[in-house]
């Protein structure tokens, strides 16, 4: 009776348009209701779940790409990408892609990067010769997962315990899934470009309405190594987040602090672009999204306290190793859960409720918290773009103004790479943690 009540009174929410914060909160709340549970209970649990100290780092992070973005930072990574490709065929979506998956890194939400980067380069690419479809898929696709969203899987997944190959599993490090997550996104990056050149050329991008070609000259090594000197400053940011939590020195909420300190610093006083009215936009914007984003941890950690109530995990658990008992199959059978999934929630969302669901199940098939960390991360970046709901691509399709439809018609060289990523971590353990176990000196999971 309370499962049903739980899961039909989310479902109907969401198909009536309620955000999917307060859908989650008001299905907990009428699930309490008909338990007949003291309504301060989940109230208990929404203010705990957001009282983590470590959650600090989620606003730094934000604020810190709210101040690249309207500090001319993004602005000056995007110019030295376009002086170095932008005399090739599709020049413009190639540095829209590496400029993307850059600034990326240490932004805000998926969803917000979209709004703030694709506002900017899809009207310009529309402009200048490339379709709708062509813009929207290379901006979109190329938003990967970024640093807070690691912070709140580390938080869900602290309750991990196993044994794999011998070693002791408990937890999980944030240093080490910042690392771990460098190879499969530099992969995707080198996949994007590779489908973003060839869409290019097949269509003929740039192009005028005449069908003449529009490809910009190369403006010569000088100008490429002046935009490199101009965006060098902009990418010490990912530099500086990665070596103190390398240093050991710092944690991940300082490290974001000092990105913060940094990112100040460098607009206001060394780029000095950044302005009282851009300061103020910025602090707006961070707190907008931060406050969004802690609503969905509160929530979903109502939602996580109601499903082990009702011994969902267990559940889920029993049916998928009824249905096999194949290591590889289960993990494929997650796999496909976690992108239907990614289609309809939001990634805090989507990370809060699945990570207790799923994790267990994987250690249990010999696959660590941060390589399970990696598959989820990218299982929800698949889900944000892929139709029908995918909240990403839908703010790229408004801001191109085209259908969802329109845009899915090319967007499957972008699809393939991503789910080829997703399998390779699946399925090969050291594409995920080969580089935090060389950097830290002991095998990571």
């Amino acid at each position: 009776m309370e499962l049903s009540v739980l899961c039909l009174s989310f479902v109907l929410f969401l198909v009536l348009g309620v955000p999917v914060a307060f859908a989650i909160g008001l299905a907990c709340l009428a699930t309490f209701a008909v338990e007949g549970l003291p309504l301060a209970t989940p109230i208990q649990m929404m203010v705990s779940g957001m009282n983590v100290f470590s959650f600090l780092a989620i606003p730094f992070f934000i604020f810190s790409g709210e101040l690249m973005l309207h500090g001319g930072i993004a602005d000056k990574i995007l110019n030295f990408a376009r002086s170095l490709v932008g005399h090739w065929r599709g020049g413009l979506g190639l540095a829209n892609v590496v400029a993307s998956t850059l600034f990326g890194g240490v932004s805000g939400s998926p969803v917000a990067d979209t709004s703030a980067m694709g506002g900017v380069l899809i009207p310009i690419m529309k402009r200048e010769g490339y379709s709708a479809g062509y813009a929207v898929n290379v901006t979109t696709h190329a938003l990967m997962p970024t640093s807070h969203n690691m912070i709140i899987y580390a938080f869900a997944a602290q309750g991990a315990v196993g044994v794999i190959d011998g070693h002791a599993i408990r937890g999980v490090s944030i240093g080490d899934l910042m690392f771990a997550g460098l190879i499969p996104v530099f992969w995707i990056m080198v996949c994007m470009l590779i489908a973003a050149y060839w869409q290019a050329v097949k269509n003929g991008f740039p192009r005028r309405a005449d069908g003449t070609s529009m490809v910009e000259r190369f403006p010569g090594w000088y100008a490429v190594l002046r935009s490199f000197v101009a965006a060098v400053p902009g990418l010490l940011v990912i530099v500086v987040i990665l070596g103190c939590v390398m240093g050991g020195v710092t944690t991940a909420t300082e490290a974001a602090a000092i990105a913060v300190a940094y990112s100040l610093c460098l607009t206001a006083f060394i780029y000095r672009t950044l302005d009282r009215p851009k300061l103020y936009k910025s602090l707006a914007k961070a707190s907008k999204t931060t406050g969004v984003i802690l609503l969905l941890i509160g929530v979903s950690n109502m939602l996580r306290w109601q499903m082990a109530y009702l011994e969902i995990p267990d559940a889920i658990q029993a049916a998928l190793l009824h249905a096999t008992q194949s290591p590889w199959l289960m993990l494929l059978y997650i796999n496909i859960i976690q992108i239907f999934l990614g289609i309809f929630l939001d990634m805090a969302a989507h990370i809060l409720i699945t990570t207790p669901l799923f994790l267990p199940l994987a250690i249990q098939m010999g696959v660590g918290p941060v390589q399970f960390g990696m598959m989820l991360l990218l299982n929800c970046a698949l889900g944000l773009v892929h139709p029908p709901v995918g909240t990403v691509q839908f703010v790229g399709c408004a801001i191109g103004n085209i259908s969802i439809g329109e845009a899915t018609k090319t967007a499957w060289p972008y699809y393939l790479a991503i789910w080829v990523a997703i399998n390779l971590v699946t399925y090969v353990t050291v594409f995920s943690t080969w580089l935090p176990s060389l950097i830290t000196g002991h095998p990571v999971f």
